[in-house]
């Protein structure tokens, strides 16, 4: 088996601020000392991982969760009789399990979530304070510092153990909080990987390495002036309200590495689920993008043009096509070139040529069906 495979992507997005900076613009870079719009590696492979497409090829049992609200999910559970499931989804619920008091739930969801990251420190609000301010500070004070990403496996045994408590009405002693699995079947931890810094031996190594999106052309963002009006206002003509919101538009180029060696060790030596794990990833990376601002623009695009390549050679990106920004009326050929230029370039120089595959919408050529056999099979 190859060990790694690279996916190389042209995707054409129009107007569009799918990624945003502190002050709500686009994300934006240089590069070959020119202004390129960019988006993140940490919202695309989020929107890639919560997507249909890795629900569908995936499934829940091999998905994992991500959040510092642990804690307080078990604490809900327990103070209001309800399963974890269902507390999971709404912690105002109630069930028909047996309760347990305050002050002993908050320390066994303290205990719980304590195995997963470093809990916040415990609420200290004044006891003249607002009824609804002191419930919102004990709930904040169950979280986990950090996001901790969770397999479902995980999640299962929290859930066994949250009614073993509630059964016993006590902490957990240290052995009963083994929740902590080093080999998960969560496919988004084996490929995206997970740092728990108060459990270093549980982290897992990501699979699949992501780069920055970015513009193979010089980009920079603009400024939309609109104004909106009041339905009800017969009397004044000017606008209810105004505003600016900032946009880009462009071709990006995208590189995604996959250690396929790496992704099957991840999830235990399952090639089966390392294959559809794949699958999703390079069906994702095609047709999926972040979804900021899309009730504004719409901002949804499929990639015209996507390259595979599969081989043992260290993996390398391709961006130095795009070091001299590509100009011309017909950017997206443009790119093609270039990037297949730059390809051709290495293989000589390096003398590799691994084994690649690409489709082309712009020419009718290949198909996405092709590209993830051949990165899978």
């Amino acid at each position: 088996m190859s060990r790694f495979v690279q996916l190389h992507i042209l995707t054409n997005y129009a107007a569009s601020n799918l990624n945003r900076d502190d002050l709500g613009a686009p994300k934006s870079m240089m590069l070959g000392n020119t202004a390129r719009l960019r988006v993140s590696s940490q919202s695309l492979k989020r929107a890639w991982r919560t997507s249909d497409v890795f629900k569908a090829a995936l499934g829940e049992a091999h998905l994992g969760t991500r959040t510092k609200e642990l804690g307080r999910k078990v604490f809900a559970a327990l103070v209001n009789g309800a399963p974890l499931a269902a507390a999971w989804k709404d912690e105002s619920v109630t069930g028909p399990l047996a309760t347990l008091k305050e002050p002993k739930a908050i320390e066994i969801a303290r205990a719980v979530a304590g195995v997963f990251g470093k809990v916040k420190s415990e609420a200290k609000t004044g006891k003249d304070a607002d009824p609804a301010k002191k419930r919102s500070d004990l709930l904040v004070s169950l979280e986990i510092e950090q996001l901790a990403h969770l397999s479902a496996e995980e999640l299962e045994e929290v859930a066994k153990l949250t009614e073993a408590c509630r059964a016993s009405g006590k902490v957990p002693e240290k052995d009963g909080l083994d929740l902590l699995r080093r080999r998960v079947k969560a496919a988004d931890i084996a490929m995206f990987g997970r740092m728990l810094a108060a459990s270093a031996r549980f982290n897992v190594e990501a699979a699949v390495q992501v780069a920055h999106a970015l513009t193979v052309h010089k980009a920079t963002a603009e400024d939309d002036f609109f104004t909106a009006v009041d339905d009800l206002n017969k009397d004044d003509q000017g606008a209810g309200h105004m505003g600016v919101l900032e946009f880009g538009a462009g071709v990006f180029y995208l590189y995604v590495c996959v250690d396929r060696s790496l992704l099957a060790e991840n999830l235990g030596g399952d090639a089966a689920l390392a294959a559809k794990a794949l699958e999703a990833l390079v069906r994702a990376a095609c047709t999926v993008a972040p979804s900021g601002k899309q009730s504004s623009f719409a901002s949804r695009a499929y990639a015209f043009y996507a390259l595979a390549e599969k081989g043992d050679e260290q993996p390398r990106s391709l961006s130095l096509a795009f070091l001299k920004p590509v100009e011309g009326e017909d950017l997206a050929r443009a790119a093609v070139r270039e990037l297949e230029k730059a390809k051709e370039g290495m293989d000589q120089v390096y003398g590799q040529g691994s084994p690649s595959m690409n489709f082309n919408t712009l020419e009718g050529a290949g198909s996405i069906a092709d590209l993830v056999r051949f990165a899978t099979e």
